[in-house]
Formats: structure tokens, C-alpha cells, sequence
């Protein structure tokens, strides 16, 4: 590799944390270690670069951890012990790139705190990347790692993750989408092309890290069109589908069969199905909805959650008409974000124009970001002119 290849250092970072930690380093000092350790290699690398990068690493934040450690009295004798150890591999069928995973979801941690962590632990990302990514000061980005840090710090390597938990950070993260100059929604995927090759095909819960892996590539395909050039947001059946990504569809669609055929359903592949199922569709008017609601029924099955719920009101107005959808969203709670801007939709769809209006209006007021909040403005004010 280059001296200091980006790509290179970000996937060493994850395995130099681990063996420190697999060493006995806790992880708040094994984290400060390794980071002080991609510095110093900033330095040394353009004039001097190591035959063997991730051994070179692994030496200079294990000097540095034990530099750390050294005033600590009653960490001496682990320090004498472990100082001429040689860097172990990690035994047959454990992977430390996947504890960190589980070790960044810890339930302790607020999902703020496990996404900011994640990033850095795993990632590779700095301090000052991820905030900027989350638009806030790097000092308060740096407090919330620190604090994240403290938390996890007693957690040893041998207590099992769960890793619905790490598979919901990461999709926090891929949600996250794009600021500053990391794009998280790449990153996110990355993150998830790497989580399962560290699960390996043969664990249980493998066919949900392809579901999200499949998920977030049949979404993030889309993403061009999603905006126009102002910045305004463009609905799914508004959008301009020769701009969609037909070769990260195709991945996407290739690693939920796969998934799929393992015959051990999930949230993110019943969520993945669904996203294929638009992308497969050549035009809006063709969507398969029948079948895109079928899969909102074993979604709710999985999950019973009020989004589904939400979501699967609106591919029932499609399939069986406007006045079955509105029956559908009835059964939603009425105060879940987006439930108004779902019934003005189907309102304007059964033909319902000034209630439709009323409610693009009301939704409006309580979008929770400015570019739905203009569309749903533009929505209220079309259809009054059209009731005109």
C-alpha cells in the first residue's frame, strides 16, 4: 500500500483496537493508544514506511498504552507480564473487528454515543470528522466519544453482543446521510459489507446483515434522484429513475436473494424485499403494490411497529384504492410523525381536495426538517389552486 493509504489505515484500525484490548488493555486507553499511534505514523510513514503496517501499529500503541499505564502502581505487574508478550492472533472463529462492534452497541450507551463511537472505533473516522459529519463542535463530539468510552471501559471481550443492536446503529448511521466531508451513508455501508464478512455465512443472525447490507444499497442507488436542483425533495413516484444506480441496485438485489434463500427472515430483508420491489419497477405505474404489501404484512408480523404500520397504509391506498388506505390508516396511532402528510395524500387521492389541502398544511407545520416542510408547503398550496 501507499505510506499512508486512507482505506488501508481505516481497515487496520478495528484489528490494532482489538489486539490491545485482546491483550488485557482496557478500551478507553487501548482506543487513546491506537490513536496516538496513527499519528506518530503520519509522521514516520512519507520518510520511513513499515514493510508490515498493522505490525508496526500494534507495536507503537502497545509502547504507548504501557507508557500510559506505567504511573499506575497497581498496574505494574500486569505491565511486567505483558510488555515481551508477542501479538496473538485471534483464535480460530473469533474476530475482533465483530467485539468491537458488539463493544460500540453496548446497551449502556445512548444510540448518539454508540453511532459517534462506532465511527471511531471502527471506522477509523477522527474526532473531528464525525463532528463535522454531525454538525457540532469537535470539543462536543470529543466529550460524547470520551464519555462513550468510560462507559464501555469495564466491558471485557467475552460477553456476547447482540447484534440486532449493532446492525440498528449502523443503519442510524446510514441514515444519517451526508454532511461535512464524510459521507456517512457510504461509510454505513462499508461499515456493513465488512460486519458480515467479520459474522461469517454461518452464524444465525448472517442473513439480517445481508438484509441491511441489500437495504442500504437498494436505497442509497436512489439517491441522486431524490433531490432536485434546489434541494427540494422529489417523492419516489416523481423521480427520475434513468438517474438510479443500476449496477448497485443489481448488487443490492443479488445479496438479499442470497439472504433470502437462507430461509431465516428479518426485519431488513422484509424492509430490503420492499426496496427491490420499487427499484425492479420501471415506471411508478408498474409497481408490483400487491406484492409490496404482502411483504408489509410479514414486515408487521416481524416487528408490529407504527412506521410499518404507516408505510403499509400507503401500499394499500395504491393496491385497492384511496378509501382502503384511509381504512388501513385509521388503525395508526394519530399522533406518529408523518401520519397527516399520509392522509392528505390519500384524502387528494379519493378526490377529497380541500381536506387534503388542510392537512398538506397542518403536516407542514410539523416536519421535522426544512425540505419536507417546503414540499409539504408546495403540496398544500397546488391543490389549493387547483380547488380553485
Amino acid at each position: 500500500m501507499s505510506p499512508m493509504d486512507p482505506d488501508e489505515i481505516r481497515r487496520l484500525t478495528p484489528q490494532v483496537l482489538g489486539i490491545l484490548v485482546r491483550r488485557g488493555a482496557d478500551f478507553a486507553a487501548a482506543e487513546d493508544a491506537v490513536q496516538e499511534a496513527l499519528l506518530q505514523a503520519v509522521r514516520a510513514w512519507p520518510e520511513d514506511p513499515p514493510q508490515n503496517p498493522k505490525a508496526w501499529l500494534v507495536t507503537v500503541a502497545w509502547r504507548k498504552f504501557l507508557d500510559a499505564t506505567r504511573a499506575d502502581a497497581s498496574r505494574r505487574r500486569r505491565e511486567d507480564l505483558a510488555e515481551e508478550q508477542p501479538v496473538p492472533e485471534p483464535p480460530a472463529g473469533r474476530d475482533d473487528t465483530l467485539q468491537l462492534y458488539f463493544l460500540c452497541a453496548h446497551p449502556s450507551l445512548t444510540p448518539s454515543s454508540a453511532v459517534a463511537l462506532t465511527l471511531r472505533a471502527v471506522g477509523g473516522l477522527t474526532t473531528r470528522q464525525i463532528a463535522a459529519a454531525y454538525l457540532v463542535p469537535e470539543a462536543t463530539m470529543g466529550q460524547r466519544i470520551t464519555r462513550a468510552k468510560r462507559t464501555v471501559a469495564g466491558v471485557r471481550f467475552d460477553q456476547p453482543g447482540d447484534l440486532g443492536t449493532v446492525l440498528r446503529v449502523l443503519y442510524l448511521v446510514f441514515n444519517e446521510g451526508y454532511s461535512g466531508d464524510v459521507d456517512l451513508a457510504v461509510e454505513a455501508i462499508r461499515l456493513t459489507r465488512q460486519l458480515a464478512a467479520a459474522v461469517g455465512p454461518e452464524h444465525p443472525g448472517h442473513p439480517e446483515v445481508s438484509g441491511l447490507h441489500a437495504l442500504m444499497l437498494l436505497h442509497h442507488a436512489r439517491r441522486s434522484a431524490r433531490t432536485d436542483a434546489d434541494g427540494g425533495l422529489v417523492p419516489l413516484a416523481e423521480q427520475d429513475r434513468r438517474c438510479w444506480d443500476t449496477a448497485m441496485i443489481a448488487e443490492g438485489v443479488e445479496v438479499l436473494q442470497t439472504a433470502l434463500a437462507r430461509d431465516r427472515l428479518g426485519e431488513f430483508q422484509a424492509q430490503a424485499a420492499i426496496a427491490a420491489l420499487h427499484a425492479d419497477a420501471p415506471r411508478a405505474e408498474e409497481t408490483d403494490w400487491v406484492q409490496i404489501v404482502d411483504w408489509y404484512d410479514e414486515l408487521l408480523a416481524l416487528t408490529a411497529s407504527p412506521v410499518v404500520r404507516l408505510n403499509r397504509a400507503v401500499a394499500v391506498g395504491e393496491a385497492d384504492g384511496a378509501r382502503a388506505g384511509l381504512a388501513a390508516l385509521a388503525e395508526v396511532e394519530p399522533d406518529l410523525p408523518r401520519r397527516t402528510a399520509v392522509a392528505a395524500y390519500l384524502h387528494e387521492r379519493d378526490g377529497d381536495l380541500v381536506t387534503a389541502a388542510r392537512l398538506y398544511a397542518e403536516a407542514a407545520l410539523v416536519a421535522t426538517n426544512q425540505a419536507e416542510r417546503d414540499h409539504l408547503t408546495k403540496q398544500a398550496a397546488r391543490i389549493n389552486s387547483a380547488a380553485r
